[in-house]
């Protein structure tokens, strides 16, 4: 329960800016949602458009855990890397602020209290970030966004992977040193409702007064 007050305070503070931010301690990951493998697949697609809801602290969670989060004791990761070198970190930003994932304690740290969302119109953009800009970096970006790809079309979530975005400014924004580089963001969310669905949630409403 303290846990999701934590999360609820986060996602209510939009005119609270001057607050400063606090690391957010998220729940452990729930390994037995989510389609079968072969259906995630089947079902994958890249989406642009979102709807405004923000996510829950169970989607969060689970959500960066997936990308790249810890599974097994020795501290490896659910997203393979060249020589083990667990070289992408990911950023989470959303409208109130920006933060670094730690894996280790599946806890969201706190970076700046900037909008720094290249896709504003999703509540989240997990941004993947280079420790070091090696020729092993983008392959492992790359893994780590089929992994948030793959959540997301087991779950039900909209994604798509970008490579559009200033990185020079994100970095800045982010406080990134020199080695580090932003590689790829990737917007998530739920999926936004066509008008035929909105109609119809009208009509049961109404039917439901």
């Amino acid at each position: 329960m303290k846990k999701i007050l934590i999360w609820f305070l986060l996602i209510c503070a939009g005119g609270a800016q001057a607050q400063p931010l606090t690391p957010v301690a998220l729940l452990a990951p729930d390994k037995t949602r989510g389609k079968a493998v072969m259906q995630a697949l089947s079902e994958r697609k890249s989406t642009r458009q979102f709807a405004p809801d923000k996510l829950t602290l169970r989607d969060l969670s689970d959500l960066l855990w997936a990308a790249n989060g810890v599974n097994r004791p020795d501290g490896k990761r659910t997203a393979p890397s060249a020589l083990n070198r667990q070289d992408i970190d990911v950023y989470a930003a959303f409208e109130d602020g920006a933060y670094r994932y730690d894996a280790g304690s599946h806890t969201l740290m706190p970076v700046t209290q900037q909008d720094v969302r290249p896709v504003k119109e999703a509540p989240v953009v997990l941004l993947l970030v280079a420790k070091e800009d090696t020729a092993y970096a983008p392959i492992d970006a790359g893994i780590v966004a089929q992994n948030i790809y793959l959540f997301c079309s087991g779950v039900g979530l909209a994604t798509v992977t970008r490579g559009q975005m200033d990185a020079d400014k994100l970095a800045k924004d982010l406080k990134l040193t020199e080695k580090q580089k932003v590689i790829l963001n990737q917007p998530v969310g739920y999926f936004k409702k066509t008008a035929a669905e909105l109609k119809q949630d009208k009509t049961e409403s109404k039917s439901a007064k």
